[in-house]
């Protein structure tokens, strides 16, 4: 039996990707506190594709379902930023969703973060489509390179 761990699943639908987009398209997103905590990330079709490579072979025991790019929220904020051609410069700081979310579930979600690698899912052979956050954001947003 696999133990799935995954990381954040971007997608423009849904989860904290779609969150994020209304800010950053008005010119209003920004880091979280002081940006340095990491973000393990996967996009939903690397994510799906990873769970049905896993039903298909005899991998056990924990596997992180995360790209092998881990990047710190503010490089992510400033490559999603890149891609919409906006402006990053707001941070956003530690109060305000902890005032929303409250203090313990705000610092697990957007202040402390885990470097996490997918060596055991590598290691079985899956292939990502995106393995690097700038193509899986242009991707995904429909945002070819300049």
């Amino acid at each position: 039996v696999a133990h799935l761990r995954t990381g954040i699943v971007l997608s423009p639908t849904g989860g904290a990707l779609a969150k994020q987009l209304p800010l950053f398209k008005f010119g209003l997103g920004g880091k979280f506190g002081n940006g340095r905590q990491w973000q393990s990330w996967i996009t939903l079709n690397d994510e799906v594709g990873a769970i049905i490579h896993l039903l298909s072979g005899d991998v056990r025991g924990p596997v992180n379902l995360t790209a092998p790019n881990p990047t710190t929220q503010s490089e992510f904020t400033r490559t999603l930023g890149r891609v919409l051609h906006r402006p990053t410069f707001m941070p956003i700081p530690s109060f305000g969703p902890k005032l929303l979310l409250g203090g313990e579930l705000a610092d697990a979600l957007l202040f402390t973060g885990q470097k996490v690698l997918p060596r055991v899912l590598t290691a079985s052979g899956y292939t990502f489509h995106h393995d690097t956050l700038e193509p899986a954001l242009r991707s995904l947003l429909d945002r070819p390179a300049a």
